[in-house]
């Protein structure tokens, strides 16, 4: 692909600094770029890196200059970074059309415009809308509605009765719908509780490799408009996810707890059931969320706590081997005054014992 640098800049709402009709034909970073790439700097140690590469143009949002590049100014740079690549490296097309090998039930529904590809199986009264893509192997259960331009990777599951909007991707090993963690202790043993709802996931939302996302046990799970999730992340029955959430890898939530809008469960949160977890939250990484919190704040440790209370509590045990040194010595020195024999000084930590000789 060949672009000058004014088309580059008119597609990204932008402006040149420099010569208009530098030839562009590839993107890459500043440390791999070479002659014809478009590279960018978000800031001034990327555009020191960027002016000395072999690169013909630097995608910029601030005010720099060069002498020897054109410079494509935007609004911001990431963003710029994010559109350009589209730009340069296209994702795939799919002729429509249905493989030979895929089993397609005659009361499904389905556009002319889908791709359906080898070994897929679509259920009883399935539809699929415009422009859908399932990529090989992928599994939808009867009734399943999927919107238009979703699209699966190899691999994915939807459980009869999911429904996928628009423009929704799911990676490879996904699987929606599956029972949730139900189960009531009778008689000495683990009664299963039928899980009979589904799930919901809105428009535009993305999700990872081997992710799985329970259907509610009476009613839906839902994964709101936006919200984008890793790979390995766990959705309880009945959770609700609000739109524009952000899930990074294995986080784990609960069943019937509720996310607000624009929430960041960073990597590894894992958060317990029938929570509420109001908008604009974030809990940082590794954290266990066992309460409910309010808009706009940010949590974590575990047990997870606001982070200025969890700064100051590591803060402390952080201080408590001096401390204890200092307590022991004052009980020393009070014990010699009350004239009473002085406590032991307590032994120091056991090592552990060295490996053993091969």
């Amino acid at each position: 692909m060949r672009f000058t640098a004014a088309e580059i800049a008119q597609r990204l709402q932008g402006q040149v600094i420099g010569d208009n009709a530098t030839l562009i034909t590839g993107f890459a970073p500043a440390d791999r770029a070479q002659p014809g790439d478009l590279t960018f700097a978000e800031n001034e140690l990327y555009f020191a890196r960027a002016a000395q590469s072999a690169a013909v143009a630097i995608l910029v949002d601030s005010d720099y200059k060069c002498e020897n590049k054109a410079l494509i100014k935007v609004a911001n740079a990431r963003v710029g970074f994010a559109k350009v690549l589209a730009i340069f490296f296209p994702e795939p097309a799919f002729a429509p059309g249905v493989h030979p090998t895929a089993v397609v039930s005659a009361s499904a529904q389905m556009d002319p415009t889908a791709h359906v590809g080898p070994y897929c199986l679509i259920g009883e009264h399935a539809r699929i809308g415009a422009r859908v893509v399932l990529e090989g192997l992928d599994s939808v259960g009867a009734h399943c509605l999927l919107g238009e331009e979703a699209h699966l990777f190899p691999g994915v599951t939807l459980y009869p009765r999911t429904q996928l909007g628009q423009r929704v991707r799911l990676h490879a090993g996904v699987v929606i719908g599956a029972d949730g963690f139900g189960y009531v202790f009778d008689e000495g043993i683990h009664r299963k509780i039928p899980q009979i709802g589904w799930v919901v996931i809105h428009d535009d939302v993305e999700i990872g490799a081997n992710v799985t996302i329970d259907r509610g046990a009476l009613g839906p799970t839902i994964i709101g408009r936006g919200t984008k999730i890793d790979n390995l992340v766990q959705v309880g029955h009945n959770v609700v996810v609000g739109e524009h959430c952000l899930l990074v890898a294995q986080v784990g939530i609960a069943g019937s707890t509720r996310l607000g809008n624009y929430v960041t469960l960073a990597g590894q949160v894992g958060v317990a059931g029938h929570l509420k977890i109001g908008h604009h939250v974030t809990v940082a990484a590794q954290s266990g969320v066992m309460n409910s919190i309010p808009d706009g704040e940010k949590w974590f440790g575990a047990p997870a706590r606001p982070s200025q209370l969890a700064k100051r509590q590591y803060v402390a045990v952080e201080h408590l081997p001096q401390l204890l040194r200092r307590v022991t010595e004052l009980e020393r020195r009070l014990a010699a005054l009350e004239g009473a024999p002085p406590k032991p000084e307590p032994p120091p930590p056991a090592q552990p014992p060295p490996p053993p000789s091969v």
